[in-house]
């Protein structure tokens, strides 16, 4: 697993140190041992959950430092904490609020950050719209919802010039023809993800 989770880091050009790799090793170990009581995910095989989950996530880091990883993301739909967790391990800088509507996600969340020692890294339990919380310089999701939902739930807690950072998997063009006008997609970036054979992509919007 250690190997594979190198290489992978070393394919997507990432300068991780080897208490981060220790930290995602750990977060990998803890979702294994949660998914068998919460159903955290659908994944069981632990080298499926290390290319469909963990590297997956990994992906979407070198485009996120790209843009400047902002002082406060919110990672929305959080589930088992893809990719809010694998962003806070990775950049430290960075305080991560995880939102899910499901109390035993965000309770996983929160024992993540206790165990791992991730003072920056959060579970909130709420629906995001009935969230109050400071504004936020980059909300993510993975396989939350549309973009037309995800959008207009989380608008309020976009910071000025904030952005949004959908991941997904094929080209949603679909998804982007249905956003309102206000909603501005500048980049959609094709996404390599090292050991999965599957397409996948950022979808990076702004408000107008």
């Amino acid at each position: 697993m250690r190997a594979t989770l190198e290489q992978a880091a070393q394919q997507l050009s990432l300068d991780l140190s080897p208490a981060q790799i220790d930290q995602l090793l750990a977060y990998l170990a803890l979702l294994q041992k949660w998914n068998k009581v919460y159903n955290l995910t659908a994944v069981r095989d632990p080298a499926q959950m290390l290319s469909h989950h963990l590297v997956d996530s990994l992906s979407a880091i070198p485009p996120l430092l790209r843009h400047g990883a902002p002082a406060r993301l919110m990672d929305v739909g959080a589930g088992g904490g893809l990719p809010g967790v694998v962003i806070a391990i990775c950049c430290p800088g960075t305080d991560v609020t995880c939102v899910d509507a499901v109390a035993k996600k965000a309770t996983f969340i929160q024992q993540v950050a206790a165990e791992l020692k991730l003072p920056n890294l959060h579970g909130v339990h709420s629906r995001v719209e009935q969230l109050t919380a400071e504004p936020f310089g980059v909300i993510t999701s993975r396989a939350f919802a549309s973009l037309v939902d995800f959008t207009t739930l989380t608008r309020q807690h976009l910071a000025p010039g904030a952005v949004w950072l959908a991941m997904k998997g094929q080209h949603p063009a679909d998804e982007i023809a249905a956003l309102p006008d206000d909603v501005t997609v500048f980049h959609v970036e094709q996404l390599n993800v090292p050991g999965l054979d599957a397409q996948r992509c950022i979808v990076w919007m702004k408000p107008q």
